[in-house]
């Protein structure tokens, strides 16, 4: 069991270190970020989520709950209700997210969260495909896909890592917070990786409707947060375009990585 243990981790420890290396970009900016240049890294930040949310999230859950033998738009309709309903209950009912922050700063704490939550199936299916090859150890198929599904999640995290420091940078905090904030993003991955380890037979009828869940969560956040603050007013549309660029970036990633 114990070599199934440090396969599960190392897999999960390898995306938390790329969403790591994503927050890095954060320390390439010096000083205050323009307005028009953090109008596009908030409108490349939406488009990752919205990619993400569709590649990474629904249609994994689609597909999984076909797997159970679920009707495949129960899971995914219902979790994703579900996920946009419990960001808008933290925003709305908990006086703590506003707490002494402006609205940018309050708007940075969901964005957090959300990807946060995001991460949690991530490094859940990670957890699950490992402790499968270690299950299986005659067969390489199973340790091949658990490599290549931590690859692919671990170069899809890069760019999430950037979506989540850069708008905390530009927030006001330093950079080493920025990069803090979203490293913490990605702490999960691991802990929810060793989870799984110990509760995989519990675990994986759950991620259709945890995936969904983290899909409407991130996209309530895409919509009431990012998109708003990248395009504000019609004198440019800076946001519009990193929007179409995370956007693009990201489903070629999970298309050709998937």
């Amino acid at each position: 069991m114990a070599h199934i243990f440090f396969q599960v981790l190392g897999g999960t420890g390898f995306i938390f270190f790329m969403t790591s290396l994503g927050a890095a970009v954060v320390f390439f900016f010096r000083g205050a970020i323009g307005d028009r240049i953090n109008r596009g890294f908030l409108g490349f930040a939406s488009g990752v989520m919205m990619a993400a949310a569709v590649w990474s999230l629904l249609v994994p859950s689609i597909e999984q709950s076909q797997e159970i033998g679920m009707a495949p738009w129960v899971p995914p309709a219902i979790g994703f209700a579900l996920g946009g309903g419990f960001l808008y209950l933290v925003d709305k009912l908990l006086p703590w997210f506003h707490a002494g922050y402006n609205g940018k700063e309050a708007g940075t704490k969901l964005l957090m969260l959300a990807v946060t939550v995001h991460n949690i199936p991530e490094g859940m299916a990670v957890g699950v495909a490992f402790a499968l090859a270690g299950q299986n150890p005659e067969d390489p198929v199973y340790l091949a896909s658990a490599i290549g599904l931590a690859v692919g999640i671990g170069i899809q995290n890069f760019p999430e890592g950037a979506a989540i420091s850069l708008p905390v940078r530009q927030s006001g905090k330093s950079p080493a917070r920025a990069f803090l904030a979203g490293c913490l993003s990605g702490a999960v991955e691991p802990v929810a990786g060793i989870l799984v380890f110990f509760t995989a037979a519990t675990a994986v009828p759950l991620m259709p409707w945890l995936l969904s869940f983290a899909a409407g969560a991130m996209i309530y956040v895409v919509a009431d947060e990012l998109i708003p603050q990248a395009q504000p007013d019609e004198t440019t549309n800076v946001g519009t375009i990193g929007v179409m660029s995370g956007f693009l970036i990201m489903m070629v990633l999970d298309v050709a990585l998937g």
